[in-house]
Order: structure tokens, then sequence, then C-alpha cells
């Protein structure tokens, strides 16, 4: 349901797009780009990250809290994640 919203689908519009994609007919896996896109992603802010916390602890913190409020106005936070 938090990666529907994301998406701004309803969650039967999510599923039918997942549907969809799943029977492809050239069986390939559909996810592949957006996940090669994600770990990209990950690497380079996890070394901004080590950099700014070295640099200024607290600007490190700061950015990580609206990151969080950012996550979980999108859905894409557990809730024990949420702030």
């Amino acid at each position: 349901m938090r990666r529907a919203l994301g998406a701004n689908l309803s969650l039967s519009g999510f599923i039918r797009q997942l549907l969809e994609q799943a029977v492809d007919e050239r069986k390939r896996y559909v996810f592949s780009s957006q996940d090669e896109i994600l770990a990209t992603s990950i690497q380079i802010l996890s070394i901004v990250a080590t950099s700014v916390g070295e640099q200024s602890p607290s600007a490190l913190e700061q950015g990580m809290a609206q990151a969080r409020i950012i996550l979980a106005e999108r859905g894409l936070l557990g809730g024990e994640d949420i702030p």
C-alpha cells in the first residue's frame, strides 16, 4: 500500500501495473533499470552523507530528519521509522 501511495496510484491500479509487467512476453525482469538506478543512488548518497557527517554532524542530522519526513509522506518508511 505504501508503494502504491508513493506512486500516486490506487492499490488496485498499482497491482494491475505489476501484473501487466509480470506477464511481459519477453520474459525480462521489468525492474532491473530501476534497481540499478536505486543502487547507484544509494551508493552516491552514502558517500555524500559520510563526507557531510565528517564536516558537520549537525548538518547531517538535519538532512536525515528532512529525508525521513519526505520518505514518510510518500509512504516509503515503515511505521517504526515515521517521525
